[in-house]
């Protein structure tokens, strides 16, 4: 029948599969936790094989709920800046995947900022100088592996972000391909020449025969190999998560934002043909290539949103469940002072100190868990008003409308206050999983299922719609008290 597109989404805590049809209706989901390894303060890393049998799972239950000759394409969506080298004949893993939350490389960058090296990268990337992205991932495991940089050279050993890894297993290494959203955050790429930059190849000591070709968004990237799944499916499209997460919120008019809440917090606005240059904080990316044509957009990283439940959860027993920190943010103290700052692994935009470390304020002796829990919730509020402000002071554009996705945004309390403390309108689809359907409406764009990108912004249906009922006074306090929290949480702090 071939009637479904089914949607690899590679997430940094889970591998999920999902079968959308061409209304972007969900048909069937399956979900596959895997395990994070956190070897040292601020390394954090993922067992590459674990990834792809939990993949390879996830795919398998949906395929055995929906039958595999409805699966017209498969279309792969990721966590970015996440990266690894694996052998090019065995499939092997040199080593865990390093995450993108890994800290290591801070040193580094330290080091080639202060001999001059970032604005070059930034002009070149459109990229901070900072670990989060993947060059001084993959620098730290050539550099602590023997042999692996001449077998890099030679091509024995292959490169590249966890979509790249999957497209190669799934096609039984017959393709070794990534697309630009991913390529872009490896702080590698040239975003004007849309290339592999060899400047940054030399600087990074990484040699390019081990590196992906680049694809389109929409593009053919080969077929999976039958022992997977009984039949050959073909591999349609591929995009960095928060970059799928932009055309499954239809933000396809420059001026358009969407923010995810997922394990991070990403913002990012349409910034059309342009690749708007920042001066407060925020990254120049790829936002898609159809056709050859490429779309930017600046974008806002917050590196902790969901792991600041996920700890009060798991570390500290607040709660058994994330789907209880609703209730528990509306039975907290309103009168509450407490500011959690979930730097857990640094901050990111805009402040962009990778030593900050994660700090709650304003305990009291009547300070209950409730209101940590609430006050875990409002950063992740504070966090977008902050890169939002950042926008609105690059381009002039004050934003009226914010559209929501990730799993954080079933929280009713969470959108009201997100509402609240950017004065804008916040609006959640019907579909909150925009990740997976961003990548899997690209991947019927290229099987033929829309012929432009207004067709496929019919597929994007309003849930609801949050009005801020706070007034512009409240809001300014509450801002001030955050503010003065992440400054006391900054590396530089006296």
């Amino acid at each position: 029948m071939n009637d479904l597109i089914l949607a690899i989404d590679q997430g940094t805590t889970s591998s999920r599969a999902i079968a959308f049809d061409r209304k972007g209706e969900i048909q069937a989901l399956a979900q596959q936790e895997f395990t994070q390894h956190f070897p040292q303060d601020g390394w954090v890393e993922h067992d590459a094989d674990e990834i792809w049998a939990t993949t390879l799972k996830a795919c398998r239950d949906v395929i055995a709920q929906t039958g595999e000759n409805r699966i017209a394409a498969i279309g792969i969506t990721n966590q970015r800046e996440t990266c690894l080298f694996w052998d090019a004949d065995s499939g092997e893993p040199l080593d865990r995947a390093i995450v993108w939350q890994d800290r290591r490389g801070a040193g580094l960058c330290e080091s080639l900022r202060e001999a001059g090296y970032e604005p070059n990268i930034m002009e070149t990337t459109g990229l901070r100088l900072d670990s989060y992205f993947s060059a001084t991932k993959a620098k730290w495991l050539l550099d602590n592996h023997t042999d692996a940089r001449s077998k890099a050279a030679s091509g024995k050993l292959l490169f590249g972000t966890i979509d790249c890894f999957l497209i190669w297993k799934l096609t039984g290494g017959r393709q070794h391909a990534t697309d630009p959203t991913n390529a872009c955050r490896t702080m590698l790429y040239n975003i004007h020449d849309q290339d592999w930059d060899d400047g940054l190849l030399d600087l990074f000591v990484i040699p390019k025969a081990c590196l992906p070709s680049v694809c389109d968004n929409a593009d053919d990237f080969g077929v999976t190999d039958p022992g997977h799944f009984q039949t050959a499916i073909p591999i349609r499209a591929v995009a960095g998560d928060q970059q799928a997460a932009l055309v499954g919120q239809s933000c396809f008019q420059e001026g358009t934002i969407k923010s995810t809440y997922g394990t991070g917090c990403f913002v990012l606005m349409n910034t059309g043909s342009t690749a708007a240059k920042s001066k407060h904080g925020l990254l120049t990316s790829i936002g898609y290539r159809l056709e050859g044509k490429t779309t930017y957009v600046l974008e806002g990283s917050i590196f902790n949103a969901g792991t600041s439940i996920q700890w009060l959860r798991d570390e500290l027993d607040f709660l058994s469940d994330a789907n209880e920190s609703e209730a528990m943010a509306r039975s907290a103290n309103p009168q509450s002072a407490v500011h959690f700052v979930p730097a857990f692994t640094g901050l990111g935009a805009p402040h962009w100190d990778p030593h900050a470390r994660g700090a709650i304020f304003g305990l009291t002796r009547d300070t209950r868990p409730a209101d940590i829990v609430k006050a875990a919730l409002e950063s992740v509020c504070y966090q977008t008003q902050d890169l939002l402000g950042a926008m609105c002071a690059e381009t002039d554009i004050t934003p009226q409308l914010l559209r929501v996705d990730g799993g954080m945004t079933k929280n009713d309390w969470v959108m009201q206050y997100l509402a609240d403390i950017t004065g804008i309108d916040v609006e959640r689809p019907k579909i909150i999983e925009t990740t997976a359907l961003g990548v899997a409406v690209l991947a019927g764009y290229k099987t033929g299922w829309f012929k432009d990108l207004d067709e496929i912004d019919t597929v994007w249906q309003l849930d609801h719609k949050f009005s801020s009922a706070l007034g512009q006074n409240d809001r300014k306090t509450l801002m001030e008290g955050w503010n003065q929290a992440v400054k006391r949480t900054l590396s530089t702090f006296k």
